[in-house]
């Protein structure tokens, strides 16, 4: 009975808890970011430039042009909410007709307001309605709005750290999106296990290339980096399978290989989800084996099975994952563009794959429109 009244109590406490937790965020976040913040300085600041410009103009017209006033209104397109700028685009057409009654009528040569200024300041003032409505769709808020894309970006290349290894081993992720765009549809993320005596590691492919497929990646990214370590190694790929058939998108799929790797025993384990295999250096015989598992494509079909591939890396040898965009290429064949990959990669055998991840992709993809993403897993000597 005391036990039943205590975990009454916690529950309610939790509830309440969340409660107050929602209602904080929904007033110093969520209202702010749906365009309910105050922009009355910025309107403030802007309107006090109307008369500004009007009153040099009238003083310097040659100096001071009627059509300045399109600055005020650009600057409210980027930063007011749109009702917030009508009032400032009937501050500027008042600015407009001040200025050409002062002037007089248009003679040759004289400065005033003439109909292409009028034709001007309107047309900046409706593109800048049209960027003020966009902005109040999605929620960008009329200050820093323009960082959240910066934001997002960021997480997704925290969420793709590698965390440190024990000294004999190395690791490093290179990743370049499509066309020199800041996000892409490949995305890594890891994180060291069973006591930090396993490394697991996920390197997924997102359908779709740099901006199409950069919302997908980062909510899968946050996604998988929650289920990886929470889950059994042979538990992670049925679980995120069944994550992205939830999300019923319309181009839903998605490429994985996941490794688990025994810092140890240098022993490891690859299940595959459609992806392209991994390679392994062997460092005795200097050759290339690939190393993959079998199982479909993520978000294709309930149910499915992933059977995976085991190895191990001894004393110099190297694990290398990568994405389709380092050796697919129209015209040809993937093994064609392994065996490039594989090429270059040769090169640091004698001299170690330090920052080599950054320079394969430079040396065997860089003008590739495509995302790609190399990890490289060295097991030093």
């Amino acid at each position: 009975m005391a036990g039943g009244v205590g975990t009454e109590s916690f529950s309610a406490r939790t509830r309440k808890s969340v409660l107050r937790a929602r209602i904080a965020l929904r007033k110093s976040g969520v209202d702010y970011f749906r365009g309910d913040g105050s922009d009355w300085i910025a309107l403030a600041g802007l309107l006090l430039t109307v008369p500004a410009i009007v009153g040099g103009t009238i003083a310097s017209p040659v100096w001071c042009a009627p059509a300045m006033l399109v600055l005020p209104i650009v600057a409210g397109g980027l930063l007011l909410r749109p009702a917030s700028l009508l009032g400032l685009y009937a501050a500027a057409a008042t600015g407009l007709i001040v200025e050409s009654i002062a002037l007089g009528p248009y003679t040759q040569g004289a400065a005033t307001v003439t109909p292409g200024t009028v034709l001007t300041v309107a047309a900046c003032g409706f593109f800048g309605l049209i960027i003020a409505q966009f902005r109040a769709r999605v929620g960008v808020p009329w200050r820093r709005g323009g960082t959240m894309l910066f934001d997002l970006r960021e997480r997704i290349r925290v969420q793709s750290a590698l965390p440190r290894l024990p000294k004999n081993w190395h690791s490093e992720m290179a990743l370049r999106p499509a066309g020199g765009q800041s996000f892409s549809g490949d995305f890594v993320v890891a994180a060291r296990t069973n006591g930090g005596r396993t490394l697991e590691v996920v390197l997924t492919d997102v359908s779709g290339k740099g901006m199409d497929a950069a919302s997908r990646a980062l909510l899968l990214s946050g996604a998988f980096g929650g289920l990886l370590g929470s889950l059994p190694p042979h538990g992670f790929l049925p679980a995120a399978n069944g994550y992205l058939l939830r999300q019923d998108w319309d181009e839903g799929f998605a490429t994985s290989i996941h490794l688990v790797l025994d810092l140890d025993s240098g022993d490891y384990e690859l299940l595959s989800a459609g992806h392209l295999p991994a390679l392994q250096l062997h460092a005795g015989s200097g050759r290339w084996e690939e190393k993959s598992g079998e199982g479909p494509l993520l978000g294709v079909y309930d149910g499915a099975q992933f059977d995976s591939c085991k190895g191990s890396l001894g004393p110099g040898d190297v694990l290398m994952l990568f994405t389709d965009g380092l050796v697919e290429a129209s015209g040809r064949d993937i093994a064609e563009g392994i065996d490039r990959l594989t090429g270059e990669a040769d090169r640091y055998v004698s001299c170690g794959f330090q920052g080599a991840a950054w320079h394969l992709i430079e040396a065997v993809a860089k003008d590739v429109n495509d995302d790609r993403a190399l990890l490289l897993i060295c097991h030093d000597a």
